[in-house]
């Protein structure tokens, strides 16, 4: 891969944005369209290690309407439009490669319907995780996907996101039930029902989840609630390597073990996540795990996750049962990403996110781990290691290129590793502008072919998110 931007975007030229456009939004949103420097800033990066320029403007959405009313100007005069909910995403989803106007949906921040009965919540995409979960607490539910980030639900429908929870709820695909989304040309369309299952037509929803608003802005999302479980359990065990803690991991999916959580700390992200958040934690390879259901389930799969953690020299197995006990080593396992990033001040990241088949998982990992510690760069590794799931971070100092191109170099030989073992070179990070080679790769020209097909369909302007994905 490039060691900045991939060589068609590069090359690729911004497109202007006439001044009655603007002109148009300013006097239709007054304030809620900046065109301050700080503002488009702000709106023109993301956790990415990308450098580029910011849109031409900012427009703060209320109102589905209000995101139609932009796009039937953006056709109008053919300007590229970014949708933005935190900023959180990690390939370059965000950046405005071709200039345009950024659509920042956050004040959209409404749970419009609760159906708790059917299990199901329908909001506005700039609600976030931890929001929607605070307001249906009442209702004895809960939405488990867990990115780690305070993402937007928005965002997490739009790169198909997952997490910590992904191991037994699954992920974003599996529980997006319909969306409201805005076209190209500003037409509103709804895809999907809150039925349980659908044979009408081709799955929208599935072709919108995933898509990277690159076919069209999601203005609503629907997804699956699950009734909190009565018994909920962590425990940290600690393992004398890497290997014996990912084959722990392994045979514990292979016993059908219903864990509803199992991350791979090694021993480096351990060592950042004691020093930033004043833990004490043992610096050594680390499962930490959850158990959900009821008080008997929870303590059946504990002695057996105990028992196959020993046959792998797991120790120290120590428990948090209490909710402010769970809270502090989970909320340690989201900071780790900053974390890692605090042990080198000023350092920037590339971070992996392959996913392999469960049974490929320890030789993967192992590989990645091998030319990691001979390549001589600082990195630590955090996994999602139940689905087989797990990101590398590779600390570069942003001032010497030749870190960034040997970070490059390792991602591109681990995604080659995981895609040999019949895996994934994004396991819930998503394309953006990071994994554009590595989709051809992956899935083979003909079926890139088949999504620019669908993409001029949808989009004939190419003004939702360009470059995103793949080159037109």
């Amino acid at each position: 891969m490039n060691a900045t931007l991939p060589a068609h975007l590069l090359a690729m030229e911004r497109r202007a944005v006439p001044a009655e456009m603007i002109a148009a939004l300013k006097t239709r949103f007054a304030e809620r369209c900046s065109t301050a420097q700080s503002v488009r800033e702000q709106h023109g990066r993301d956790e990415s290690p990308f450098e580029v320029a910011p849109p031409d403007a900012v427009v703060f959405a209320e109102s589905t309407e209000e995101v139609a009313e932009v796009l039937v100007l953006a056709d109008r005069y053919a300007v590229p439009v970014i949708a933005f909910g935190v900023g959180s995403s990690l390939e370059g989803h965000l950046l405005a490669v071709q200039g345009g106007i950024s659509i920042d949906v956050s004040r959209m921040n409404r749970v419009l319907r609760i159906n708790d009965e059917d299990l199901t919540v329908t909001v506005q995409p700039g609600v976030t995780r931890n929001q929607l979960n605070n307001e249906i607490r009442h209702t004895g539910l809960f939405f488990p996907i867990d990115p780690g980030a305070d993402a937007s639900l928005g965002g997490m429908a739009a790169t198909r996101a997952s997490g910590t929870n992904a191991v037994r709820y699954g992920t974003m695909r599996e529980n997006v039930l319909a969306l409201q989304v805005v076209t190209a040309t500003g037409e509103v369309i709804r895809t999907g029902t809150r039925a349980k299952k659908s044979s009408a037509g081709y799955d929208l929803t599935r072709l919108m989840v995933g898509s990277e608003g690159t076919l069209g802005i999601i203005t609503e999302v629907t997804v699956k609630l699950y009734p909190q479980p009565e018994s909920v359990s962590a425990a940290i065990c600690h393992f004398p390597s890497i290997d014996a803690a990912v084959k722990t991991a392994i045979q514990i999916i292979q016993l059908g073990v219903p864990i509803a959580r199992c991350e791979l700390l090694d021993a480096n992200a351990v060592r950042a996540v004691n020093l930033h958040d004043k833990l004490s934690l043992r610096e050594a390879p680390m499962l930490l795990m959850e158990f959900h259901g009821s008080a008997a389930s929870v303590a059946e799969q504990a002695q057996v996750v105990q028992d196959v953690a020993r046959e792998h020299s797991g120790e120290n197995f120590e428990w948090a049962t209490t909710p402010e006990e769970r809270t502090r080593l989970w909320t340690a396992r989201h900071r780790a990403y900053f974390a890692g990033m605090s042990s080198h001040p000023g350092c920037r990241t590339v971070t992996t996110d392959t996913c392999v088949p469960i049974s490929r998982l320890a030789e993967c990992i192992d590989l990645a781990v091998r030319e990691a510690d001979e390549a001589g760069l600082p990195y630590y590794i955090v996994g999602h290691v139940g689905d087989g799931n797990f990101h590398i971070a590779y600390l570069i100092d942003p001032a010497k290129p030749e870190q960034r191109e040997t970070a490059e170099r390792l991602n591109e030989q681990l995604v080659h590793h995981a895609l040999k073992l019949e895996g994934t070179c994004t396991g819930e990070h998503g394309i953006g502008l990071h994994k554009q080679g590595f989709l051809i790769d992956e899935t083979g020209l003909a079926t890139v072919q088949m999504m620019r097909v669908l993409k001029r369909a949808l989009d004939p302007k190419n003004i939702l998110n360009p470059g995103k994905i793949f080159a037109l």
